[in-house]
């Protein structure tokens, strides 16, 4: 079996956002913010605490529910992450 890499761009639609928040059980409340759909509405969160607005959100690590924010800052962490989570499969 072969293995690919996909990868999905938002291209700023914020409705491709909205269906991909959907399917993880996600949405936006009044204020912009990404928050849970059911139960507390609770805020998400980037692996340093920051909330995250729709307009600023890049995308979910795979295999978790780590959000990215689209900051360059945000986006090293995560290629950071990515590279130490390859880096220890591999060994």
């Amino acid at each position: 079996m072969k293995r690919t890499r996909q990868t999905i761009t938002f291209d700023g639609d914020e409705e491709v956002k909205k269906l991909i928040l959907e399917a993880l059980g996600k949405t936006v409340d009044d204020e912009g913010f990404i928050v849970e759909a059911t139960g507390s509405r609770q805020r998400v969160l980037t692996p340093k605490g920051e909330e995250v607005r729709l307009a600023d959100f890049a995308g979910v690590i795979k295999g978790s529910e780590i959000f990215v924010k689209s900051d360059i800052d945000s986006l090293m962490d995560a290629a950071d992450r990515l590279n130490t989570q390859a880096a220890a499969c591999s060994t």
